[in-house]
């Protein structure tokens, strides 16, 4: 693969960047861009954010910073990293660091001032790279080589890297997924499965994050049947995966949740143990357990989902989890999807506002005759159904159907 020095250096265009470097620089002290910004420029990614790592300590940092009229938030003071928000653009930056100690996710560091001790302490060679303010960059673990190769690798000993921070297993799984080609490294592959043990230690959060990232990777369906080929997969999700529903899902660029869903869940008792184990968000376990009902209903479908059959989906489903059951279910002998299925079905993702509702309510049938109680809950569920089978009709004459039929049934005027 060839590398954008080009689209790198543009990075100390911005002036925002520019004018913060120029305010930390100086006085014995050096700034430079680190990380993530420097290998997605070089490989042409988008850059989400620029943090910065430098010789001074934090206090002269946060001086220098609000002395020039800069806001300085302490985000994570103890690590010595300070944000520092320069015209409405934050930025990280934090002090060189050497370890002391490390057991976990936890470890006892001391201030510093050598960038290749900060870089060697880093995980993967790709990750360890820096730009200075004058356009040079900085290599002291071979990570432009790896790059350039598609090779994801540790620094130093992969199971050492590992012993230090255990989340460094699934970032493996995921930097692989993201920027390798070709088969997994060797040498961290067979240390993420000997330290796998480790994962047992992890918050859930940290698990949900690192996890929802690798299933929306580049290479995720591919990765995904490596690690859980290596056993790693049940110990994340607890179950097992479908990779093919997975890659699916990943072809018709569904979210994060929407592959979860495809990979996972095969069941309502999945989506809920899932939720649990990943500690998902309400707004996710209701899509989740949306998702799980929709394939069993999709399962037994003998008919094709056509444009009516969406209306109805909708109608009882969030769109983005019909969304997500059509993609997974895709090519398997049940449901046949009809051709103009998915472009029925986009607008409604894209709003759901537009999502067709039953046009009547109880007080209509009071207002027609029908005793309050429980024949008001039996007349709308009786005009619920006949409104699905129609199609969820909406307007004046879909009501006025609704309710004749509702209120013959039930005795009413």
């Amino acid at each position: 693969m060839s590398l954008d020095h080009g689209r790198m250096l543009a990075l100390l265009e911005d002036a925002r960047l520019s004018l913060l470097l120029g305010v930390l620089d100086g006085d014995g002290e050096e700034t430079r861009i680190v990380g993530g910004a420097v290998r997605n420029a070089l490989v042409g990614r988008h850059v989400h954010e620029v943090d910065l790592t430098t010789t001074a300590p934090p206090d002269v940092t946060r001086a220098r910073a609000e002395a020039a009229g800069f806001k300085v938030v302490p985000t994570g003071l103890a690590h010595g990293t300070l944000t520092v928000v320069v015209k409405g653009e934050p930025y990280e930056v934090t002090t060189l660091r050497e370890d002391v100690e490390t057991f976990g996710r936890h470890a006892v560091v001391r201030f510093g001032r050598d960038f290749a001790a900060d870089a060697l302490r880093r995980d993967f060679t790709i990750n360890a790279l820096s730009l200075d303010a004058g356009g040079k960059l900085h290599d002291y673990a071979g990570g432009v080589a790896d790059l350039a190769a598609g090779r994801v690798r540790f620094i130093g000993d992969a199971r050492q890297r590992i012993r230090e921070d255990y989340l460094r297993i699934l970032r493996f799984f995921r930097f692989s997924a993201d920027f390798a080609r070709g088969d997994l490294d060797a040498e961290g592959f067979h240390a993420a499965i000997v330290e796998r043990e480790g994962l047992a230690i992890l918050s859930r959060e940290r698990v949900r994050a690192e996890l929802l990232r690798l299933l929306t990777a580049r290479r995720a369906a591919e990765v995904v049947a490596t690690l859980s080929q290596a056993g790693v997969l049940g110990r994340l999700v607890g179950g097992i995966g479908d990779t093919a529903r997975l890659a699916r899902a990943a072809a018709a660029e569904r979210d994060a949740i929407g592959r979860l869903g495809a990979l996972a869940v095969f069941s309502r008792d999945d989506a809920e143990r899932i939720g649990e184990t990943l500690r998902l968000s309400n707004a996710e376990r209701k899509r989740l357990d949306a998702y799980a009902r929709l394939i069993e209903r999709l399962h037994d479908a003998a008919a094709p989902v056509d444009p009516v059959e969406i209306r109805r989906l909708v109608a009882d489903h969030p769109p983005a989890a019909v969304g997500d059951a059509l993609a997974a279910l895709a090519g398997e002998p049940r449901p046949v999807i009809a051709p103009d299925a998915l472009d029925a079905l986009a607008p409604y993702e894209a709003e759901p506002g537009r999502v067709p509702t039953l046009p009547l309510r109880g007080s209509d049938l009071i207002a027609a005759g029908v005793p309050k109680g429980p024949a008001v809950s039996a007349a709308m569920a009786r005009a619920r159904a006949s409104w699905l089978a129609r199609g969820c009709p909406m307007g004046k004459e879909a009501r006025a159907a609704l309710l004749e039929v509702a209120t013959l049934e039930a005795g009413g005027g």
